[in-house]
């Protein structure tokens, strides 16, 4: 008897040691370059701070694997050897504990990665086809630092001046799609991207963009609205590499490749709430990623181009370019021929405490939209069409 608990305690000793040493390798393994090529950089979160957070990560795995194999190893062995009874309980007691979180997690509506809560404001509700959209016809307010933001939305779910004030779509207008960035999150309706290119080119603009939207979701949108415009003269569809994670997204409903409407996938909860907390993608879906969304985005081209309006795609920059920012966008954009024009911002025009673009960003962004209308013929297009 004394043998074998020698002999076991030399194998959970070794099991011990293995698991810790593979901790080890992969943290070597997963160098920068590993992590570049599957965590996509983010809009919100600045490289510094990305590559610091990474950093945190390998130094504490490292830490875990060198605890595992020079301290706990043996403590780990004698406790499974001599109380086998103790340490099955603690293993069913782990598996149960993750087993009764799953069961309820599955009583709850577990939001996508992208979707917010229904009554932060804006506020949104479910949409079978798109995933969520903003609820039409009301008016709700943002208080931050006793600044004041009203959102209003028309009946149609258009950000207006004013619920009374609907777009009319009789009226020559340009369309906008996107997502936060475009909605003007934190900014007055006078303050957001539509609104101010409409001051300048003097024409009235639609806002169909809504918060939380991925490049494919901005097109299945603009698809079910541009009907409704009878004079749409320009689509105005805002793209950075910066938020080209949120279109592998598949927790929410999406388009595949060939432009097919899928519904969302549904998989464990945890196992979601696991890929929200630490976003790898695989080499296979990012590069199916770049495939859909070099669809997604000629598709809204051609729907503008199909309604006699000049398309243009909006790509803002805060700062420089970074390497990896520069090859989505060279592969999603350049090599697919797409009209598009890049726009770079000051770094600190973004709002406090929330890294959205700010009024001059939002001005700036506007501006350029206008030069770029304007180069493509746009007013020419306005005057001729003008009862």
């Amino acid at each position: 008897m004394r043998l074998s608990r020698a002999h076991g305690s030399f194998l959970a000793e070794i099991a011990v040691a293995f698991i810790g040493s593979g901790i080890l390798a992969c943290v070597i393994a997963a160098d920068q370059q590993w992590f570049d090529r599957h965590f996509l950089p983010g809009f919100f979160v600045s490289r510094a701070k990305y590559v610091q957070m990474e950093s945190y990560a390998r130094v504490a795995a490292a830490a875990l694997s060198l605890v595992l194999v020079l301290i706990v190893r043996r403590p780990i062995a004698r406790f499974v050897v001599h109380r086998p009874a103790r340490a099955l309980h603690a293993i069913l007691a782990i598996v149960l504990a993750f087993g009764t979180s799953e069961l309820v997690l599955r009583q709850r509506h577990l939001r996508a990665a992208e979707e917010v809560p229904a009554q932060n404001e804006p506020r949104r509700r479910l949409d079978p086809r798109l995933g969520w959209v903003f609820v039409p016809s009301r008016a709700g307010y943002q208080f931050k630092d006793g600044r004041v933001v009203e959102y209003a939305f028309d009946r149609n779910g258009y950000r207006v001046r004013r619920v009374d004030e609907p777009v009319d779509p009789d009226r020559p207008t340009i369309l906008f799609t996107g997502e936060s960035m475009m909605v003007g999150e934190r900014l007055t309706w006078q303050e957001t991207i539509p609104a101010q290119t409409g001051e300048i080119m003097k024409i009235q603009t639609a806002n169909l963009a809504v918060s939380g939207f991925a490049s494919d979701q901005a097109y299945l949108r603009l698809r079910d609205e541009l009907p409704r415009f009878r004079r749409p003269v320009a689509v105005v569809t805002l793209f950075t590499p910066l938020i080209f994670d949120r279109n592998l997204d598949d927790d929410r409903p999406h388009v595949g490749p060939g432009l097919v409407w899928q519904a969302p996938e549904h998989r464990w909860r945890l196992a979601s709430i696991a890929r929200r907390l630490v976003r790898y993608r695989s080499t296979e879906t990012i590069e199916r990623g770049i495939t859909v969304t070099r669809e997604v985005l000629r598709a809204t081209v051609e729907s503008a181009r199909a309604r006699g309006a000049v398309p243009l795609i909006v790509v803002p920059r805060f700062g420089p370019e970074l390497r990896r920012e520069a090859e989505l966008r060279h592969r999603i954009l350049d090599e697919s021929g797409l009209p598009y024009m890049q726009v770079e911002l000051d770094p600190s025009w973004r709002v406090p405490d929330d890294g959205h673009p700010d009024a001059r960003a939002a001005r700036a962004i506007a501006v350029a939209v206008a030069a770029g209308l304007r180069a493509a013929g746009l007013a020419l297009i306005v005057q001729v069409s003008a009862p």
